[in-house]
């Protein structure tokens, strides 16, 4: 699993719709609190490109420890993270 913050991707004052192009052609999930205007966005994307990896929605609420151990789970049953490859 690689994840990279907004700041490490050097995501700062990026527009949503150019966030999740980059997050596509990078083949990298989004994961986001914004669960306002990022599903708009997303479904903006898909119409345009028709594809990709896809956007995870977590609650700002939601304590990291929790955030961490849902999004393992949700790996761990992904092909990346059983090592299985699409046929």
């Amino acid at each position: 699993m690689d994840f990279l913050s907004a700041n490490q991707a050097n995501l700062a004052g990026v527009p949503d719709p150019r966030v999740l192009a980059l997050a596509a052609e990078q083949d990298r999930i989004l994961v986001s609190h914004d669960f306002q205007t990022m599903p708009h966005h997303f479904g903006d994307l898909l119409q345009a490109c028709g594809s990709s990896p896809g956007v995870l929605l977590v609650p700002q609420y939601m304590p990291i420890g929790e955030a961490i151990e849902e999004l393992l789970l949700i790996w761990g049953a992904s092909d990346a993270g059983s090592g299985r490859t699409g046929s």
